[in-house]
């Protein structure tokens, strides 16, 4: 999983993109772990709390891009892949502004941080002080 997830840290994706997939799809998964050290990792990078506080709520919101929010629709789709996958107006929503390649970028961070979900929720891993 280490070497999965540093495949994509080299992508096109900054690291503020890279940090709303991971902290909005660990919400989704009430991955109590992952919010907490995504979360972290965001402020440190430069995330402000007021753009974290409304995460959940960012389609209601004007604080996020349309870039940002084309990842966010990606991330929720994928990470609720039961309810009906992908849809094609998320897609080209994401064509508007991203290649093809980057948006395979995007699918593979959020499958990635949905495996580091699951591990840590099926083994209960202990929230840490930050």
């Amino acid at each position: 999983m280490y070497h999965l997830s540093g495949a994509v840290t080299g992508t096109a994706l900054t690291p503020v993109q890279r940090h709303l997939i991971t902290m909005r799809a660990s919400q989704i998964n009430s991955c109590a772990f992952c919010i907490n050290m995504h979360t972290a990792e965001a402020l440190r990078a430069g995330e402000t709390q007021q753009r974290i506080f409304l995460l959940s709520a960012w389609k209601e919101t004007a604080l996020f891009t349309p870039q940002e929010k084309a990842i966010l629709a990606i991330t929720e789709e994928v990470t609720l892949i039961h309810q009906h996958g992908l849809s094609d107006a998320a897609y080209s929503r994401a064509l508007e502004f991203f290649d093809e390649k980057t948006i395979a970028e995007i699918i593979a961070s959020v499958v990635i941080i949905n495996a580091w979900n699951r591990i840590a929720v099926s083994t209960q891993l202990p929230v840490q002080a930050v």
